[in-house]
């Protein structure tokens, strides 16, 4: 088995008016920045195996802490940025619902299917994080024979993937065979630098995702 600790960045500056940031590259503030030490704490006795981010700094920032904290070296991959939400980056809710009134009453009804202009479908973005998901559970999981059936294998190993609330709530849904278009009902929000745990386990010959927590904060 693999075991995918997926933590959200720390906040940024757009947090506090709850302004879209998508592909934006926003900073952090200073308790983004003591949120992301957190992790860091955590990450040091949580025994991992490698430590990947998306490249988009809030991120990349957020897991450079961790990789400091454990000595391991920062992996990035680009497939794990955030969903781009086009003509709505920087934009807050009441401002898109003034601007572009009907373009984003029809994001809100499908919020996976239908981007503001300009932007990316949800589903897009999980056609293109889940692939990096696969290949991390099969690197740092069990070897192939095991899923032949083998017993002659090791232990899966653990990894932290430093992301963005929007694209862990839609590989969440996959994962759990739900609608995309539900996650903002279903997974209303992902606190920054919260974990989201998901062990990958060999059943029938396929890795299957068991969720095991969710939006848990890593300080006490």
């Amino acid at each position: 088995m693999t075991t995918i600790f997926l933590a959200r960045h720390g906040e940024t500056e757009w947090h506090a008016e709850h302004r879209y940031a998508g592909s934006s590259d926003v900073g952090l503030t200073d308790h983004g920045l003591v949120q992301a030490d957190e992790l860091g704490a955590w990450a040091q006795r949580a025994r991992l195996s490698a430590i990947v981010a998306s490249p988009l700094g809030r991120a990349r920032l957020t897991a450079q802490r961790a990789a400091n904290a454990t000595g391991l070296e920062l992996r990035l991959d680009p497939r794990l940025v955030e969903i781009d939400f086009g003509a709505a980056e920087g934009l807050t809710p009441a401002e898109l619902t003034e601007r572009m009134p009907a373009e984003w009453a029809a994001f809100e009804r499908h919020p996976a299917r239908q981007p503001p202009p300009g932007g990316e479908a949800g589903v897009e973005g999980i056609a293109r994080a889940k692939p990096a998901m696969e290949e991390l559970v099969s690197e740092f999981g069990p070897s192939a024979a095991t899923l032949g059936g083998s017993t002659e294998s090791r232990q899966g190993d653990r990894v932290l993937v430093v992301m963005h609330g929007t694209l862990i709530r839609l590989l969440l849904c996959d994962w759990l065979g739900i609608d995309p278009d539900r996650y903002r009902d279903l997974f209303p929000a992902v606190d920054n630098c919260a974990l989201t745990t998901v062990r990958f386990e060999a059943l029938n010959g396929r890795m299957q995702p068991r969720v095991l927590g969710y939006n848990a904060p890593t300080a006490p």
